[in-house]
């Protein structure tokens, strides 16, 4: 099979989840003896063609627009046309891959232009960000998703939830929706060849148990929930509580919030990280937490499972699918700071406990999070496609 791909984020470039996602499957479907071409945005010196772990990779450049919506509009045009470009050059293409409704537009062009069946990976919707469709941008971007999941072939998701969430939002039929989970290298985690004290001393003291988040800096992630819950946990671990606060954003909402409770000389916010940083990171910290009030699945939660760091969630989204509640993890109730606080402490008290959550929860990263296997799925779903369109005129 030979695939065009198209995401508007890949490493370098990385702004949520969708760029570890399409970094990690399409080198697992190549292994297996398929072709992907990825039509990407261009991201500082990054080269514009460059093949990266199999994939032939087309940085596109984008005009600048008068804001997002506008700038997003100018990249499905010049992905549309570079596209076109590849796909005149090469008949042999049988099908294309969207992720999420920043490249629909393109992709839906490519689809009707050439014939080629279209499969869209949805991570997550509008409506699901901010529990209905409030405003006119929400109005417009729902209704792109809903043209996208009305224009694949078929549609895959991350998790039941989700599942669900489009069918309820979209009114998606059941049978076109698979559902394959995202999944983990645990050996990118692996970093014994550095100074760990050191290390962790640019973030907490000797005594100081490091909570941590990371992620994007938006209310749906609930930081501030962890925040609410931050001032028992400090009290009950006698003042040696850090919670460091990863990921890049507008955070003057967080810390203000964190001055106002008094917590500010324990709390670190450190924007941006490295992946390089954030793996030695994750094998000096106590805790990690991800209080989300809407997550459609929480890789984050299986980077943490590999860095074997004991993982606390709520009960929101896909979490619960991802995290096994006292197995894998301790799930808490979403919006609920007295809840996230007792399961953050359970943590933090009970040593035995939390090494018997991190042995649990990297047995299970083969078990149903492992790239080899959801590959598998995926070209499952592409090569049914590809037969399905094969018997049909368009």
């Amino acid at each position: 099979m030979k695939i065009l791909a198209l995401a508007w984020e890949f490493p370098p470039r990385i702004v949520g989840g969708i760029a570890r996602h399409v970094a990690e499957l399409y080198p697992e479907i190549i292994d297996l003896g398929h072709e992907v071409h990825l039509l990407t945005v261009e991201f500082g010196s990054a080269p514009k063609y460059e093949i990266v772990e199999g994939i032939h990779l087309y940085r596109c450049p984008v005009a600048h627009g008068n804001d997002f919506l506008h700038w997003v509009a100018n990249m499905n045009e010049s992905m549309g046309s570079l596209g076109g470009e590849l796909l005149k050059k090469h008949h042999d293409f049988d099908l294309i891959h969207a992720h999420d409704w920043l490249v629909g537009d393109a992709a839906i062009a490519l689809k009707h232009t050439f014939k080629l069946p279209l499969v869209a990976t949805i991570h997550a919707t509008e409506y699901g960000r901010y529990n209905g469709i409030h405003n006119a941008r929400q109005r417009y971007i729902s209704g792109k998703e809903k043209l996208l999941a009305h224009e694949a072939w078929r549609i895959i998701v991350c998790s039941q939830y989700m599942r669900e969430e489009i069918q309820r939002v979209f009114q998606s039929p059941p049978d076109k929706i698979d559902v394959i989970y995202n999944g983990i290298r645990p050996e990118k985690k692996h970093h014994s060849n550095f100074e760990r004290i050191k290390f962790r001393r640019r973030f907490a003291n000797d005594k100081e148990k490091i909570i941590y988040y990371v992620g994007r800096m938006t209310y749906e992630k609930g930081v501030s929930v962890l925040l609410d819950a931050a001032p028992k946990i400090i009290e009950a671990t006698g003042g040696n509580a850090k919670f460091i606060i990863i990921g890049g954003g507008n955070t003057s909402r967080l810390k203000h919030q964190a001055r106002y409770l008094g917590i500010w000389q324990q709390c670190y916010f450190t924007g941006f990280m490295s992946d390089a940083n954030l793996d030695k990171f994750q094998t000096i910290a106590d805790c990690a937490v991800f209080p989300s009030l809407y997550e459609p699945f929480g890789i984050v939660a299986l980077e943490s499972f590999a860095a074997r760091v004991p993982v606390v969630v709520s009960d929101t989204g896909g979490l619960p699918e991802v995290v096994q509640h006292n197995y894998t993890g301790i799930v808490t109730r979403a919006n609920d700071p007295g809840s996230l606080t007792q399961g953050i402490l359970k943590v933090l008290q009970d040593p035995a406990y939390s090494q018997y959550l991190v042995n649990n929860a990297y047995k299970s990263i083969a078990e149903k999070f492992s790239w080899d296997d959801l590959a598998k799925q995926t070209v499952a779903v592409c090569r049914q496609v590809v037969y399905e369109r094969s018997q049909v005129a368009w």
